[in-house]
Order: structure tokens, then sequence, then C-alpha cells
């Protein structure tokens, strides 16, 4: 306890921690808050529809993210989605084109004008999203809708939902600039940080009505997440280290080289990705409910207790995460880039042979990475099979506690770097915090 509050000392006394935290803590209250303000036309006190059917599905994933501003018709109901979707378009176009490529590469100019059509691009997303909202609303939430505004309803509420969008983008940027961390990700921790509590209360009357068994059932529950967690921060922070050495050059009287380092290659180099896709065509069928044929079909691909599903689900996230690594991680730039800087692998020539090295070492913990990631993705599900709470057991995997987790990583690592460079103690007596050294925005975006 004495270190803990010693810690909190340290992080005080430094000014632009502290002025990062507090800029951080305001702009997200002011987002939070947003999120209860609800659309010019819409009676707060008829939204009970709204609220029970965005539980499940991509509709729940959106509900989840924007803090429950989506169930609530708030000005912020679509949150940070669109621009998270059309930043996933722009990272794979970057990837997938070569004239995209090239821009990436400009530097920071080119990074500049990539950010800038993903700013354009969200704009057309997020007005095809408000008018998808306004038309979920006006079905779903026709009585909630007042009678004397409906005739301007379809007009004025996808303007303010793109406008709340661009705010919500906004605050995540200065959150980026002027405070602690990715902005994007803590938007998104911090809408789903929001459900927590709910959640808690629901399972504790829950099992509160079964007595003293009860009781003990939810301590243990509570022990099992905290284990999970534990296994979550080992999975996102585990890396096999590649030894790599560098030549020894001498310029004049003065050497340079000759050190020996390490390159970590991610056992979950694709982050929580792999599960938002694998989520999104979980959905697609069920868009054929209503249809007699298929409604059994509709039924087994969105009801995540069922184990032909989890089956199903797992196979996806361990196909995603193949397919996702090998967008992102190019080895044959990283064996460009050791050759072009002296630096090679013991035992291994450069040039091609370290690319296959590289490419086969990470085949090797993509594996085992993605089956643990597939097992994370249907926790929830085996979750409401003991029973547990719908509300409560996505916190037992799945997109939440990964994005939870590794956002929550990433900012303790900052908070940690800035102690060590004032010569104070870290955060931990042995070790370091290593977070994903990219958020989930930055692996998402």
């Amino acid at each position: 306890m004495k270190k803990l509050i010693q810690t909190l000392r340290n992080i005080w006394s430094i000014e632009d921690l502290k002025s990062k935290i507090i800029v951080t803590l305001t702009l997200l209250f002011v987002y939070r808050f947003g999120t209860y303000i609800v659309l010019p036309g819409i009676d707060p006190n008829k939204l009970s529809a709204l609220s029970g059917n965005a539980k499940g599905g991509a509709l729940g994933l959106i509900d989840a993210f924007s803090g429950g501003a989506f169930s609530q018709a708030s000005i912020l109901a679509l949150g940070i989605m669109p621009y998270i979707s059309a930043s996933i378009f722009m990272q794979l176009m970057t990837i997938l084109i070569p004239q995209m490529q090239k821009v990436q590469k400009e530097g920071a100019s080119g990074q500049k004008k990539i950010n800038q059509w993903t700013r354009y691009l969200t704009v057309i997303v997020t007005f095809v999203q408000a008018y998808a909202y306004v038309t979920y609303l006006k079905g779903l939430g026709r009585e909630a809708i007042v009678d004397s505004f409906s005739t301007y309803f379809w007009l004025t509420t996808p303007i303010v939902l793109t406008a709340g969008t661009l705010f919500v983008m906004w605050l995540g940027e200065k959150i980026t600039d002027k405070g602690l961390g990715n902005g994007t990700s803590l938007i998104i921790m911090i809408g789903i940080l929001a459900r927590l509590p709910r959640s808690f209360v629901q399972e504790w009357n829950a099992k509160l009505a079964k007595g003293t068994g009860g009781i003990l059932i939810f301590v243990i529950e509570v022990s099992v997440l905290i284990a999970i967690i534990m296994g979550l921060i080992i999975l996102i922070q585990g890396v096999r280290k590649v030894p790599v050495n560098y030549a020894k050059q001498i310029v004049g009287n003065r050497q340079f080289g000759g050190a020996r380092q390490f390159l970590p290659l991610k056992v979950n180099s694709a982050g929580v990705m792999p599960i938002i896709f694998a989520q999104a065509i979980m959905f697609l069928p069920t868009i054929f409910a209503s249809f007699d044929s298929t409604k059994g079909l509709a039924r087994l691909f969105s009801d995540p207790r069922d184990f032909i599903h989890m089956l199903i689900y797992g196979v996806i996230v361990i196909g995603f995460t193949f397919l996702y690594t090998a967008l992102i991680f190019n080895p044959k730039q990283i064996a460009d880039d050791l050759k072009r800087n002296n630096g090679f692998i013991p035992g291994v020539k450069p040039g091609q042979p370290t690319a296959d090295y590289i490419g086969s070492v990470m085949d090797k913990i993509t594996l085992p990475g993605a089956f643990l990631l597939a097992l994370v993705g249907i926790l929830p599900g085996f979750a409401q099979r003991l029973d547990i709470t719908q509300g409560f057991a996505s916190f037992f995997g799945g997109t939440s506690l990964l994005i939870m987790v590794g956002v929550i990583l990433d900012s303790l690592q900052q908070i940690e770097t800035q102690l060590l460079m004032r010569q104070y103690d870290g955060l931990m007596k042995s070790g370091r915090i290593q977070g994903r050294q990219s958020s989930v925005a930055s692996s998402v975006i």
C-alpha cells in the first residue's frame, strides 16, 4: 500500500503527466455526458424496445462500443464506429493498393493525407449508417418519436448523428494529442466499462436470489474472471525474441554497431481484429431470420451458447488471425531493414533466407496465439451456458475484454515510461509493462 501511495505521488508530481491525465479524464467525461443527450424528437421514456433489441449481434457490438448510447437514441448513438470502419478500410487499402503504399511511405506528409481521406470517408460512412439508424428507430421505436416532429425526423437525425460522430472523432484526436494514450481506444474502452457496474449488479442480484450458495458461486465467477484477465495479459504481452546482431563499423577513430539486440515477434499481432471480423461474418446469416426456411440457420449463428456456433466461430477467428497477420506483417521488409542497417540473425544469411526464417517463426507462434484468441472469443458463450447473465458473461472474453485489457495495459505503459524518464521507480517492482506498443485503435485503425 505504501508503494502504491508513493507511486501516485510520483505521478502527480510530474506536471506534464498530471496535465495529460486531467485533460484525458475531462474529455472522457464530456463524451460520457453526451451519450445521455437524446436525439431531437425522441421521447426518452419510450425507448424500452430499443434497449431490448440491441443486445446481440452487430447491434450489440455497436451498443457496447458506444457505452449504451445506441440503445438510448443519443446524439452520439453511432459513437466512434464509423471512424473505425473508415480507418479499417483505409488500412486495408494501404496494404492492397500500391499507390496507397507509396503515399504511406512519404512519412508524416503521407500519413497526414491518409488521415484526411479517412475523415472524409468517415462522413460518408456516418451518413449511410445514420439513415439506417433512422429506419431502425422508425421500425422499433416508432412510439418514441414525437408525432409533431416525425415529419422532420428523417432530415434532422442524420445531420445530428453525423455531427455527433465527428465530435467524438475530434475528442479522440484531442486526447491523443494532449492527453494520455490513444483517444479512440480510450473512448471505446470507457464505453465498454460503462456497462460493467450494471452487469455486475445484475449478476449479484441473480445469484443473491439463490441464497448462500449463489453468493459462493458469484465469488467463484469473479475469481475465474480475474484468472481470465491474467491469462489475457500474458497473451497480449507474449513475444518471441529473435536475436539480432549488428556488424561493427569503424568510422575514423570511433566504432559503431557490434550490439546484440532482439526482434520481438508478438504472439497475437492481429489484436482484436479477427474477433471483430468473425462477429461480423456470424451476424450476416441472421439477416435472413424472417424467412421460414432459414430461421434455424439464423438462430444457430446468433446463439453464442450453441456448440456448433462456437466451433464455426472459433474456426473463423483462427482463419482471420492468420489472414490479418499476413496482411500487416511483412517479413521481407523486416529482412531488408536489417540488411540495410548491417543487422543479421545468427546462423541465417541476410536477404531472402532471413525473410523466410522470420516468416516461419511468425507462423509457429501465430498458431497457438490464434487458438488462444479463438478460446477468448467463445468464452462468453460458455459463461452463458453456466447460467451467468448475458451482460456479465460478455466480460469473460470476446471483444470487450480484449479491448479493455489492451487499452489499460497501453495506458499503464505510457505512465511507466513517463516515470522512468524522470528517474522514478516504475509501476512494477520487477519487469516492465509492455502493452501492445500500439493501442487498440492503432491495431484496428
